[in-house]
């Protein structure tokens, strides 16, 4: 067999070959090529499944989870931004103060302090920050203060460390400093507070009055007067800054040392002996520092420096009656306790 004949049906035929097209014949296709392109026109559209319509879904629930976390961002966003209030302006007095990574050196312009951000100042330089409607506060060297709220009528801030000098005109309430060991809510005055790098605090009033409070245990800073505190214990018994030097120490470790009943009761009676007429306002706190037992021996000495006024009895007193306390105090001209009692209660201390 010649292989022309496999190719185009020339030369001598293969008897099996024949033998195979004869019984094949009866399959030859003699119809003109398909249109594949026409096929492809015609191709049914693809059906659609459970899972292709799960796969789509899981899309669609993605798509609106996200779409939803977006509009949430942009919200709170524009609330914080509502609330965000009044900013601080900041005014360098020397050194280079910073605010985050911004520092301010002496060709700066003032910057701005806003809630959340902290202004830091190290060993060499000062700073002073200033809300018109609220007062001006010099920062000094090696402190950290963070504004923790800023809206009208309602100013917070927190002094990690360091000192402050606040003078204050605002409206009593209205402005609070947070520290690690108290809090003090201003009721129109100028003071200095103090923090050191253990939270240990003391805060020095020169004009007006300061509410100063932890878990409870509240202590009134008048003009004159210093109140220290500590961590975990709040504020100490305020004390006037002319006192002598044995009540004050005596003081310091009746409000704060580790001693036993014994030693608390000599201290006790070293404060009542020393007790000058000033020193009322120091034996009003002590009233309710004291034990049942020691409180009559309180009550007598303060009696004794600065007598009750008519509706204030012993009795009412040694039974820490608030109405009684808070006319005996008000009559010592320091200031009106209602106003403590008004303010207060609307800080948190968290």
């Amino acid at each position: 067999m010649k292989d022309d004949y496999l190719w185009d049906g020339s030369g001598e035929p293969d008897p099996e070959v024949q033998k195979l097209e004869n019984l094949l014949g009866r399959y030859r296709h003699d119809q003109p090529a398909p249109a594949f392109d026409q096929l492809s026109e015609e191709r049914p559209a693809p059906r659609w499944g459970f899972a292709s319509f799960r796969f789509s879904f899981q899309i669609a629930a993605v798509a609106a989870v996200l779409l939803i976390g977006v509009a949430a961002f942009l919200i709170i966003r524009a609330r914080l931004a509502s609330n965000a209030g009044p900013a601080w302006e900041i005014a360098r007095i020397e050194g280079a103060p910073r605010v985050g990574w911004h520092s301010l050196s002496a060709n700066s312009e003032t910057a701005k302090l806003k809630v959340g951000q902290t202004l830091v100042t190290d060993n060499t330089s000062r700073a002073s920050i200033t809300l018109d409607e609220t007062g001006r506060i010099e920062v000094d060297a090696a402190s950290r203060l963070r504004v923790v709220a800023s809206r009208p009528g309602h100013e917070r801030l927190s002094l990690e460390r360091g000192t402050i000098h606040a003078t204050i005109w605002a409206p009593p309430g209205e402005f609070v400093v947070d520290t690690p060991s108290a809090v003090a809510v201003d009721l129109g005055c100028v003071y200095t507070l103090h923090v050191d790098d253990s939270g240990a605090g003391l805060l020095r009033t020169t004009m007006g009055w300061v509410g100063f409070k932890l878990n409870g245990r509240e202590s009134f800073i008048p003009a004159g007067a210093v109140c220290a505190t500590r961590p975990k214990i709040g504020p100490g018994t305020p004390y006037l800054e002319d006192a002598p030097t044995s009540f004050r120490d005596a003081l310091t470790k009746f409000d704060f040392a580790k001693i036993t009943p014994q030693e608390r009761n000599v201290l006790l009676g070293i404060l009542l002996v020393d007790a000058r007429k000033e020193d009322a306002l120091t034996l009003w706190h002590l009233l309710s520092r004291v034990s049942d037992t020691d409180r009559p021996g309180v009550y007598d000495r303060l009696a004794a420096l600065a007598p009750p006024p008519k509706d204030v009895t012993s009795e009412g007193v040694l039974h820490l009656d608030q109405k009684m306390l808070d006319s005996w105090w008000n009559s010592l001209g320091y200031g009106d306790v209602y106003l403590w009692h008004v303010y207060e209660r609307t800080w948190s201390e968290k």
